[in-house]
């Protein structure tokens, strides 16, 4: 039985949309994914005196960050938590 019900949990594992995590519907709780809300962008940001790290072939204008909360890492952890969204969910 216990085999059964490891069987039935991992049937109902789903996997984030947003941060491509696999969870349960038990574990998922409004901290539970940690995401961007917005796109990594390459454009001129609002704030002209901020200073951006440029890469040897980016043109002088380019600046690299999220635009929600401005990280010029691309792999940078989420500044939003929330709960995980599944695929299946409409």
């Amino acid at each position: 039985m216990a085999e059964e019900t490891g069987k039935s949990e991992k049937g109902n594992e789903k996997v984030c949309k947003r941060c491509k995590q696999t969870y349960s519907a038990a574990s998922n709780n409004s901290n539970s994914c940690r995401f961007h809300p917005s796109f990594f962008v390459c454009r001129r940001h609002d704030d002209q005196k901020r200073y951006y790290e440029l890469g040897p072939g980016d043109p002088p204008y380019a600046a690299k960050f999220y635009d929600c909360c401005g990280a010029e890492d691309p792999e940078a952890s989420g500044c939003t938590t929330s709960f995980h969204v599944s695929y299946d969910d409409d």
